[in-house]
């Protein structure tokens, strides 16, 4: 039997919510279908760095990358800053902050003097405060704070923070059309409404892994009990596709709705094989009249099990422990559905369907059609001024935003971190977006570059890489926070390290969209889709000593640091060896740092430094001797400079010291630090 979640729908027109309907959003799937009235919008409020700006004047993007996204206001008030001022009727489905303090959060509701919670920031999560108290609608995941307890209003929302109230904070919200009526929230809340949320708490808790400190420990079956839509039919089909061919799994009549599927095939046990067979097996979904599939996707990303078959459990879509791959998307259509698995693979596969459809309980004409499209780097931003953003959908008509699944590849150690990047989603051709986040990790619900697989019933992360060095697989599911739109959709997330830097991002996009609306997206070749996770051929200079492999004498801040974000290969070991002078930087400050043990003898010295515009000037000396003049290592952007010969030196057997002094710094140049890629000693003969 399909398990499917026991939620009536919500009317497609605006409407009078309850308190227990705006809780039932959180996992309502049947609602995501229903095409948004006019004037409902979705927003984030956020920290973001304020200095990201778009200039209407010159149309040009400022400071896009800005990356000080920890205590970004709306503006001043007294002592309390304004972090949010939004207009309803409204609801907040999301707070999220990576550092919650003790200083107070108030939110005023609708104008009203005396505010409508009034925690110290850290209050809203800790679990301690009615209604924040639910353990699956209030939690920390991977380090990051999450509260899911709805915050209707009626006519506006401002939020104010006293002192010391923290740093980062997310709030999602959505403004409904404006003739709908919400309740205000107010505490204590009426016993029904608690209720409500002891109900979502515990829906959404049958979700939630267990992490044992190695692995995620998700249910074994299916998490949900059963629920029978009214005339519900339930297929089941075992079938076998053959190496390079497409097999329609079932053809439907309409108007109806596919609302669960399951699957299960035999996988290898070898992960490199598991992603492989993943990638090389595919699902489409074509709706009515329409000539290309609405669906398509690698069978495991579709199912949020992107770099391999590591169980995850969420609301919309999972594995289980026992190999069942599920969705419980709610997939609508007029006129015919077909399903559709091609195989790309060498061998046949024999698959397993359970397929549950029903018929529709609204007005097809209400109703958008479901969309899931995988890509690696499709419709990029031309402009150079926002090349920092990677796009996840681009899409035209009416709909809504539901979900990502982000699979990225990192190739690299974990002095690199992927992430850090913002989402922002356009809507309706808005030029700046009102969703702007504070970084990847934020987006997907966790905090500080956590490397912690978790599962949640909203968001997870089944693959984390030890140190981000690897496959990482991540969720995050728009539900009650989906962002409608009119005309346009364009969502993206900064990706800070170029696709030549190695570090690789493919995603699926879900949403929904009103027949007719333009979806650009195609099926990928599987050449494109299996195998792009590769680990680049490491440039090594012959004959040289890492300067990041010098071990300080002291405890000064010298130490390695990447530099494949500039240009792969483009530094000996892909690192340089980096030092940043105490502060403030005191002339003829000096650092020790021991070269390996060499045979007693004369020696040319020859260096290859990093240059950029706050890198200062130096005097380096091997083994007490000066050699070269001071060397200045300013420029106007961070570059790898030409290997230079500074002298020779004589050299006693055994260690000898390489030591750096501070000159001072080019006029031009904003700060003394130091960069040197290796070291080279040439025996003179």
């Amino acid at each position: 039997m399909i398990i499917l979640l026991p939620f009536l729908s919500s009317s497609a027109t605006a409407e009078t919510l309850t308190y227990k309907d705006l809780v039932r959003r959180l996992t309502d799937m049947e609602h995501l279908a229903v095409l948004p009235p006019a004037g409902e919008r979705g927003g984030l409020a956020s920290s973001y760095d304020r200095k990201s700006k778009y200039d209407e004047t010159s149309d040009r993007y400022i400071a896009w990358d800005a990356n000080s996204d920890g205590d970004g206001i709306i503006r001043k008030e007294g002592e309390t800053v304004v972090l949010a001022d939004i207009q309803g009727p409204g609801c907040i489905w999301r707070t999220w902050s990576a550092a919650p303090r003790t200083g107070h959060v108030k939110l005023f509701l609708d104008g009203q003097e005396i505010p409508a919670v009034d925690l110290p920031f850290a209050g809203y999560f800790d679990g301690k405060n009615e209604p924040f108290t639910r353990p699956n609608l209030v939690y920390c995941s991977a380090k990051g704070w999450n509260n899911f307890t709805p915050i209707p209003f009626q006519k506006s929302c401002k939020i104010v923070a006293d002192p010391k109230w923290g740093a980062f904070y997310h709030f999602n919200y959505t403004s409904f059309a404006p003739e709908t009526v919400l309740p205000t929230f107010k505490l204590p809340l009426p016993a029904e409404d608690l209720a409500a949320l002891d109900e979502a708490s515990r829906l959404m808790g049958q979700f939630k892994c267990n992490f044992n400190g190695k692995k995620m420990a998700p249910p074994l079956e299916l998490p949900l009990p059963a629920t029978e839509r009214p005339g519900q039919k339930n297929e089941s089909i075992t079938l076998t596709i053959p190496p390079g061919k497409k097999v329609t799994v079932l053809n439907l009549d309409g108007p109806q709705a596919i609302t669960g599927l399951q699957v299960n095939f035999d996988l290898p046990k070898d992960v490199t094989q598991q992603l492989t067979l993943l990638a090389q097996l595919t699902i489409s979904a074509t709706w009515d009249d329409d000539t290309e599939p609405a669906v398509w996707s690698p069978i495991g990303d579709f199912f949020g099990a992107a770099a391999g078959a590591v169980p995850v459990t969420t609301v919309p879509a999972g594995l289980t422990r026992d190999g069942t791959f599920y969705c419980f998307w709610y997939m609508p259509f007029h006129k015919s559905a077909r399903l559709e698995i091609g195989n790309d693979s060498p061998q046949s596969v024999t698959m397993t369907w359970k397929i549950s459809h029903a018929p529709l309980d609204r007005p097809v004409q209400q109703l958008g059609r479901f969309h899931a499209k995988w890509h690696r780097d499709a419709f990029l931003p031309e402009r150079k001024d926002r090349e920092i953003d990677w796009t996840l959908l681009t899409t035209q008509g009416k709909g809504r935003y539901v979900g990502t699944q982000l699979h990225v590849w990192n190739p690299h150690s974990f002095w690199t971190w992927w992430g850090e990047g913002d989402e922002k989603l356009f809507v309706d051709g808005e030029k700046f977006p009102s969703t702007f986040g504070t970084g990847s990790e934020d987006y997907f619900g966790y905090g500080w570059c956590g490397v912690v697989p978790f599962c949640r019933a909203l968001h997870s992360i089944s693959v984390a890489a030890w140190a981000h060095k690897g496959h990482e697989s991540l969720n995050r599911w728009h539900i009650a926070d989906n962002i409608p739109f009119e005309t346009s959709f364009e969502g993206s997330i900064e990706k800070y390290f170029p696709n030549g830097c190695g570090t690789l991002y493919a995603a699926v996009a879900f949403w929904y969209l009103n027949s007719g609306g333009k979806d650009p997206y195609t099926a990928v070749p599987v050449a494109e889709r299996v195998g792009w996770w590769k680990y680049p051929d490491i440039y090594r200079e012959v004959g040289v000593i890492e300067a990041e492999s010098l071990e300080r004498t002291d405890k000064q801040n010298f130490g390695p640091a990447p530099m494949w974000e500039h240009g792969l290969n483009v530094w000996s070991g892909n690192f340089q060896g980096y030092w940043n002078p105490t502060y403030p930087v005191q002339i003829g400050e000096k650092i020790d740092l021991k070269l390996p043990p060499t045979p007693a003898g004369k020696y040319r010295v020859i260096a290859r430094f990093t240059k950029s515009d706050n890198y200062g000037v130096f005097q380096v000396s091997v083994a007490g001797q000066k050699v070269g003049p001071p060397v200045d290592l300013y420029a106007r952007r961070i570059t790898a400079a030409d290997p230079c010969e500074l002298g020779a030196v004589d050299l006693p057997a055994g260690d000898a010291l390489l030591t750096l002094e501070v000159l001072g710094k080019n006029p031009a140049s904003s700060a003394y630090l130091f960069g040197m890629d290796y070291i080279k000693l040439v025996p003179v003969p």
